[in-house]
C-alpha cells in the first residue's frame, strides 16, 4: 500500500495551546487574535492590508462585493468578466449574485491557466475584469497579461487560494492584481479550520471590505478612513449601517490558529517544492501522463495528471488502482466548469471553444502534496502507473 491521502493536519501543539488560550478568554468572535493574523500575513505578502473571513469563498464574495462602491470607476451590473474555464464554484458564484457578465477562457493544457492568446482574443470594450485563478499553486504570467490589458480600463482580481506562496520573479501570486484572495482551509497550504483571507494595497477598497465583512456597519472602520464621517463615540456607531452588508466574520480561535500557521509557511512551502522536484523527475517524460507546467515558483497545491491522446488507458482503471493502493485522488478542481447544471442560472457566453478544459474534465485528476516527505510514496506511485 502506498497511504497517500489528499490532505493533512499541519498542527501541533502550537496550535492546540493557542486555542486553550481563546477559551480560557472566553472571548470567541473577531478580535485582537484576528487583527493579529491578519498583520502578520499583510507582512509576510508584502501586502499593505489584509483582512480576514470565515473561507476563501467568502474572500470572493467580499472581493468582487467590494469593487461595486468604490467612488472612482465602479463595478456596474451586466459588467463582463473574464473567468477560465477550469476553477472551483465560488469563484464564480460572486459573479452570479453581483449580476455581472462571466465570459469563460480555456486553459493553457500545460500550465493549466489561462490560454493566453485565447484570453487576448476574449477581451472586448465591454470587459472590466479579467479573474485570474492561480491553479494548483500555480502562478498566471502575469506579466503578459498586463502587456495584453496594456492601457485598457479592466483590472485583475485574483482567486489564490490553491496558491498561497507561489511566486511569479520574486512577487507573490495574489499581490498582482486590484486584490488577491487566499483559503485556509484544511486542506490548503495553511489551515485555521475555516477561514480566508483577502489582500489589497487599496485603502478604500479595505475600508469596504471591513464594512461588508460585519452587517455594512461603521464599527470596524477607522476614525479616518476613505468612506464616511464618523463619531468617536462607540454608542453612535454601534449600529449604523452605510453598506449592504454580510457576516462574513472569521472567529478568534481561527485567527490565533492563523498567528503560529503562518509561522510555519515557509517550511510548509519549501518541504512541498521538495517534493514537486521528485514528482516533476519522476514524471517528466511518462509516456502515459502529462503533467502542469511550473510558471514561477508554484507552491504546488497538488500534482495534476492528465491522461495522454495517445495513451491506451482509460481513467477509471487508472483511478481503481490507485484506490486499491491507498492514493486519494480528485478530478482537477471541478474539470470543465461549463458542464454543470448551475450554468443555468448564470449570465454567460462561452469563448471560441474549451478543447483542453474538456480534455482536463475528461482524463485528469490530482493527488495531494504534504508538509512532509513523500517523494518515496511519489516513487512507488510511479512504479504503480508505470
Amino acid at each position: 500500500m502506498i497511504d497517500l491521502r489528499l490532505a493533512t493536519t499541519t498542527w501541533d501543539e502550537k496550535e492546540i495551546d493557542a486555542i486553550q488560550k481563546v477559551v480560557k478568554s472566553g472571548f470567541y468572535t473577531m478580535g485582537e487574535h484576528v487583527l493579529r493574523f491578519e498583520k502578520d500575513f499583510a507582512d509576510f505578502f508584502g501586502s499593505k492590508f489584509a483582512i480576514m473571513v470565515n473561507s476563501g469563498s467568502s474572500a470572493n464574495l467580499i472581493g468582487i462585493s467590494a469593487l461595486f462602491f468604490t467612488q472612482n470607476n465602479p463595478l456596474k451590473t451586466n459588467d463582463e468578466v473574464i473567468v477560465p474555464a477550469v476553477s472551483w464554484s465560488t469563484t464564480y458564484s460572486p459573479l452570479f449574485h453581483n449580476n455581472l457578465k462571466l465570459k469563460f477562457v480555456d486553459i493553457d493544457e500545460s500550465t493549466l491557466n489561462f490560454d493566453l492568446n485565447k484570453l487576448e482574443r476574449a477581451i472586448t470594450d465591454k470587459t472590466r475584469i479579467i479573474l485570474a485563478v492561480n491553479l494548483l499553486g500555480n502562478p498566471n504570467d502575469f506579466i503578459r497579461i498586463k502587456k495584453i490589458i496594456g492601457n485598457r480600463n479592466i483590472e485583475i482580481v485574483e482567486d489564490n487560494c490553491e496558491s498561497m506562496g507561489a511566486k511569479l520573479e520574486g512577487k507573490y501570486t495574489g499581490t498582482f492584481g486590484k486584490f488577491g484572495t487566499y483559503s485556509t482551509f484544511f486542506s490548503h497550504h495553511i489551515a485555521t479550520m475555516e477561514g480566508g483571507v483577502v489582500t489589497t494595497d487599496d485603502e478604500e477598497l479595505y475600508h469596504i471590505m471591513l464594512c461588508l465583512r460585519a452587517h455594512g456597519w461603521t464599527r470596524n472602520l477607522p476614525l479616518n478612513n476613505k468612506l464616511v464621517e464618523i463619531s468617536d463615540d462607540p454608542f453612535k456607531e454601534s449600529f449604523r449601517f452605510i453598506l449592504p452588508g454580510y457576516n462574513l466574520r472569521p472567529i478568534e480561535l481561527s485567527g490565533a490558529i492563523g498567528i503560529e500557521q503562518i509561522k510555519k509557511l515557509n517550511s510548509i512551502l519549501n518541504m512541498r517544492r521538495k517534493n514537486a522536484q521528485e514528482f516533476q523527475k519522476l514524471f517528466c517524460d511518462s509516456p502515459y501522463f502529462q503533467i502542469q507546467e511550473e510558471i514561477g515558483e508554484s507552491s504546488w497545491f497538488g500534482f495534476s495528471l492528465i491522461i495522454r491522446d495517445n495513451a491506451d488507458i482509460m481513467r477509471e482503471n487508472v483511478i481503481k488502482r490507485l484506490v486499491n493502493e491507498g492514493v486519494e485522488c480528485r478530478p482537477i478542481v471541478a474539470g470543465d466548469f461549463t458542464k454543470n447544471e448551475v450554468l443555468k442560472y448564470y449570465n454567460y457566453e462561452i469563448f471560441e471553444d474549451l478543447k483542453n478544459a474538456e480534455k482536463l474534465d475528461k482524463n485528469g485528476f490530482f493527488i495531494g502534496n504534504h508538509h512532509y516527505d513523500i517523494r518515496d510514496k511519489l516513487k512507488k506511485l510511479n512504479e504503480l502507473l508505470n
